[in-house]
């Protein structure tokens, strides 16, 4: 491929992976800052600020996650349109994004990515272009992380209802309101080191197969740009799907608000820490339901679990076909 043609489409599809964060961002804030919202810890302007602020921050800080989705998946040395595959996956995996934030689903972001890159490669080269033991790991992670935050989220509440079971509960509440302050700005930088990881990666994978680039480092440019766009995407906000998490699984109080904030964040700083792609979406609106089993499993709305099951079942085979026939498309227009 003449070198301008290839410089011309690593521009799209760095372009298409920075508006894949962005909308990551407005759709994975809601997840980050519901809890806060929800129980008044935060008024919504002051939560969207600081979750932006800590999510850039977030992304900076590793890249663990970012080498797992760049090598591990399928081989981007090996590849010999992996430029189309990445663009392929990319709009498969933003337009997912968008249409499920338009109808207030919290799905996984994550999923969305990963089962569209996977889908554009076995579109290209066939099932035996992906990474079987590479993919089978993170697939793994994605299945571990909603039940460890169940339980851990179940675990914090119970343990600060045992503690404070004869407190005021304006006190507590009161008490509890400052405290999450500091876990909801937590969790919005647990969020950014794995979340924004993943367009790291993307691209990453892209400047190997296009020849831009011989190892998977992750370029200070490239934190940079990604860092920059989930936190601008961050700004905007998904207001949906904050309704959704803080109002629709459980009412929220200070407390349960707190132990879903520090479930959710143990989790996915524990998957960062071992480069493990995660899906904050499910991680966090698990821990919500850890807690609400824990203060009061009748109260929690099981209807909403459901939907957001099915949302998240439907996200991965759903952007795989998507890439799929994206992949397709470009095959018949340019690559052939």
């Amino acid at each position: 491929m003449p070198i301008d043609s290839s410089l011309a489409i690593i521009v799209i599809v760095v372009v298409l992976a920075l508006f894949f964060d962005f909308s990551n961002g407005f759709q994975d804030t809601a997840n980050a800052i519901a809890t806060s919202i929800s129980t008044r810890a935060l008024t919504p302007k002051l939560a969207i600020i600081l979750a932006a602020v800590m999510n850039f921050l977030g992304a900076l800080a590793f890249t663990g996650v970012a080498k797992t989705i760049g090598g591990k998946i399928a081989d981007p040395f090996a590849l010999e349109h992996g430029m189309f595959i990445v663009m392929a996956a990319l709009v498969a995996a933003t337009a997912w994004n968008v249409i499920t934030t338009y109808f207030g689903m919290p799905s996984s972001c994550s999923h969305a990515l990963i089962g569209a890159l996977a889908g554009a490669v076995v579109a290209s080269v066939g099932v035996q272009g992906i990474n079987i033991y590479g993919f089978g790991k993170i697939m793994l992670a994605l299945l571990i992380s909603p039940l460890a935050a169940v339980t851990a989220g179940f675990a914090f509440m119970w343990t600060i209802r045992k503690v404070f079971a004869d407190a005021n509960p304006f006190k507590i509440n009161r008490r509890f309101r400052l405290i999450q302050v500091l876990t909801a700005s937590f969790q919005a930088f647990s969020h950014g080191t794995n979340d924004a990881q993943k367009t790291m990666g993307i691209i990453t994978f892209a400047l190997i197969a296009g020849g831009f680039q011989s190892d998977l480092e992750i370029h200070l440019w490239v934190k940079v740009a990604a860092a920059t766009a989930m936190a601008l995407g961050t700004s905007v906000g998904g207001w949906r799907i904050i309704k959704t998490l803080g109002t629709q699984i459980i009412r929220l109080r200070p407390a349960s608000g707190v132990s879903a904030d520090l479930g959710s964040t143990t989790v996915i700083l524990s998957a960062t820490m071992l480069g493990a792609p995660v899906s904050t979406t499910h991680v966090i609106s698990s821990s919500i339901f850890g807690t609400g089993i824990a203060r009061q499993r009748a109260a929690v709305k099981w209807l909403t679990g459901r939907n957001m099951l099915v949302a998240w079942i439907l996200t991965l085979p759903v952007s795989a076909l998507l890439a799929g026939l994206c992949y397709r498309v470009l095959d018949a227009i340019v690559i052939s």
